[in-house]
């Protein structure tokens, strides 16, 4: 371990990821790399990983394995680290299927090695979502075949106690899914919580084997929605018209709706159903609306909604999110009020006092999508964080970089939204240049990257432009393995993911404290 220590550097805090002390690879760009320790390693790629999907520089299947490996090794040698890893993946930061891989692939590593005793709650601290009990046992079935373990049933037994609801099981239970419900009470036996999850488990089992000829009295969401199916097609529109209180009982979702109208939703519907509908679905829903031409009066409702931060907070939105909305609904009844959630959904963002120098990058890799259902970039991303840090700082400089590197001014009241906009697509990744061109004794320096710097005469350390006792903070948004300097002891500190979690660290770092993991 001692290989990840830093010798010579003025100690404040520490942070999580530990690198070595010197560079032992090479970036893909083929600048020095610096190697992390397991659990950095791991948690940088963890959460900033989506599974089964291509990043610039490294393919699905090799990421993935890289996943499944860093997994193995770290869950037999600290498998308490992991369970909080897990539940901070799933309730922390909101991503699924790295947390189903990461529950799958330490639970069997473990069990592998002789390890009894914690595995059944990694893998229930995977599942906060009723489908997910069933994408687990798909999952371990995919990689390991269909002999579960016990620790797997109950696991999966107790998250289903915890979730399975008769909304649940409204929106989830679809004939598409691979383990349907009835499949994964078979499998994995849990115990109801009370009488109603007793009939609905009971329920759930006759209708997969097409044994359910009515609704038990105790089911009343499911007796509610037997009746709003049975309302012949051409009513269904009055039904709506006369209020959508109906459509909550019966738990029917907006997507359910048009199904259920056989019909378009034009502005009649959607005012029916906006007062009933989630925070997600109505940013999901933002063109929509204008395209549908909803009222104005409906639209400020809905705005006010957005911009509520006690809504922000329940919703658990991520802050890109919001860009998203942004860019697919630019409509200007919407625009403040995504910047007021926005900023809501970055409350971690400190007030950083002194001078600050902010560096995004804008090269090439950073414009990869998120995934393949996203409209957004790493470099969206980068451009978000970077902007908020600028905007709140007591002085900023920002300054986007590539092969070029340039100065965005930030304007007095400007929303991070219309900062995010100006950012531009400059090429290469010139890390140290740019550092060296734009520092001028901050108090600090924040770089928003990739870390894939370039290699030549002057693609070394690029923190080492700065003296040892300023601090240098690098968010990594891609969890590659090599970084493009040292992390963990001194005024060299490196945090990972798409969130806002690593902020809160900065203002500790600084204070000369210890901060390890989010979670």
């Amino acid at each position: 371990m001692s290989k990840f220590k830093l010798r010579g550097v003025p100690r404040t805090g520490t942070s999580a990821v530990l690198t070595e002390e010197r560079p032992s690879g090479l970036t893909h760009e083929g600048a020095p790399g610096y190697a992390r320790d397991a659990r950095g390693e791991l948690f940088l790629l963890a959460v900033t990983s989506l599974v089964a999907e291509d990043t610039f520089y490294e393919a699905a299947a090799a990421r993935d394995a890289r996943l499944r490996a860093l997994v193995a090794r770290v869950a037999v040698d600290d498998g308490e680290w992991v369970l909080r890893l897990v539940g901070w993946l799933r309730t922390g930061v909101h991503l699924r299927s790295v947390a189903i891989v990461v529950a799958v692939e330490a639970v069997r590593a473990r069990l592998e090695a002789g390890i009894a005793g914690g595995n059944r709650a990694i893998v229930s601290a995977a599942l906060e979502r009723a489908d997910e009990p069933g994408e687990l046992l798909a999952h371990w079935a995919s990689r390991y075949g269909r002999a579960f373990p016990q620790p797997v049933k109950r696991g999966v037994a107790d998250a289903v106690a915890r979730l399975y609801s008769e909304r649940s099981l409204v929106r989830y239970d679809g004939q598409a899914r691979g383990y349907r419900f009835a499949d994964v009470l078979e499998l994995t036996h849990p115990a109801p919580r009370d009488a109603r999850q007793s009939a609905l488990f009971r329920y759930a089992l006759d209708r997969r084997h097409d044994r359910a000829d009515q609704v038990p009295g105790e089911l009343e969401v499911l007796r509610a929605r037997q009746r709003l199916l049975a309302v012949p097609v051409e009513h269904r529109r009055a039904v709506l018209v006369g209020g959508a209180e109906a459509l909550g009982r019966a738990a029917m979702t907006w997507e359910q709706v048009a199904g259920w109208l056989q019909g378009p939703l034009d502005a009649g519907v959607w005012e029916s159903l906006v007062p009933s509908m989630g925070y997600m679905a109505l940013l999901r829903n933002l063109r929509n609306l204008d395209e549908a031409g909803v009222s104005d009066d409906v639209a400020a409702a809905v705005a006010a909604r957005l911009a509520d931060p006690g809504e922000v907070a329940t919703s658990r939105q991520l802050p890109l999110r919001f860009l998203a909305a942004h860019r697919t609904a630019p409509s200007l009844r919407w625009g403040w009020a995504l910047e007021r959630a926005l900023q809501a959904s970055l409350g971690a963002v400190p007030a950083l006092p002194g001078r600050t120098l902010v560096l995004v990058d804008r090269s090439g890799s950073m414009f990869c999508r998120l995934s393949r259902r996203s409209v957004l970039t790493r470099a969206d991303a980068a451009a978000v964080f970077g902007s908020a840090l600028a905007v709140r700082a007591q002085r900023a400089d920002l300054v986007e970089f590539g092969s070029t590197s340039r100065v965005l001014r930030v304007r007095r009241g400007e929303a991070v939204l219309s900062l995010a906009d100006r950012f531009g697509d400059l090429g290469g990744t010139d890390t140290a240049e740019a550092v060296r061109r734009h520092y001028r004794g901050h108090d600090r320096v924040i770089i928003v990257t990739d870390e894939q710097a370039w290699a030549g005469r002057r693609g070394a350390d690029p923190t080492a432009a700065v003296p040892a006792q300023v601090p240098v903070l690098t968010f990594n948004l891609a969890g590659y393995q090599h970084g493009h300097g040292p992390s963990g002891v001194g005024n060299r500190h490196t945090f990972g993911g798409l969130t806002d979690a690593g902020f809160a660290a900065i203002p500790l770092l600084e204070a000369g404290r210890d901060q390890h993991w989010p979670f």
